[in-house]
């Protein structure tokens, strides 16, 4: 695999000449720049990784919030993160509050950076002292369930915002459920 030629990349690859206790630095040719990145990262460099399609984010989106309203529960938030816990779909129920928005995305993000239900990890984060709890971007309360491909957490799905943490990760569930194979 090339990388393309940057002036970051280039200037990364100055090359060091110590001649006579004097060090100077030159930048190489162009050509020689490209010879040097290419055999710098090589194939077995590159880790490839796996993550939902869009689509399919949609959907258990969609379908975490569909479970919700058939049980009157319809004023939830429903957030999907990649592993890195960036958000690759949201829905936001009607007359969700404001605080179901980040509640949702901060399950996700800890039911996949963990790759278990946030009803398991709670135990995990209790305790006193500084503990996992502590995390910026993660919430251990129940309503976030992850998403494996084999045993690899790749995503998380999170619902924040029915009346109890068991009715957020049953809706969590259900859209894991849709897209399930």
């Amino acid at each position: 695999m090339r990388l393309p030629r940057t002036a970051l990349a280039a200037a990364a690859l100055l090359t060091v000449v110590t001649t006579a206790g004097c060090t100077t630095a030159s930048a190489p040719a162009p050509a020689e720049a490209d010879a040097q990145l290419s055999s710098v990262v090589t194939e077995s460099s590159v880790v490839q990784s796996t993550r939902l399609s869009s689509a399919q984010a949609v959907t258990a989106a969609s379908a975490a919030l569909a479970a919700a309203e058939a049980d009157g529960t319809g004023f939830v938030s429903v957030s999907v993160v990649d592993r890195d816990g960036q958000l690759q779909a949201f829905v936001r129920g009607e007359n969700a509050a404001s605080h179901t928005i980040s509640a949702s995305r901060e399950k996700a993000y800890t039911a996949a950076a963990f790759g278990a239900a946030t009803s398991e990890l709670a135990e995990r984060a209790s305790g006193d002292g500084a503990g996992l709890r502590d995390l910026k971007g993660t919430l251990f309360l129940a309503g976030g369930v992850s998403v494996k491909a084999g045993e690899s957490s790749i995503a998380g799905i999170g619902v924040g915002g029915a009346p109890s943490g068991g009715k957020d990760e049953e809706y969590a569930q259900a859209g894991l459920d849709a897209i399930a194979e």
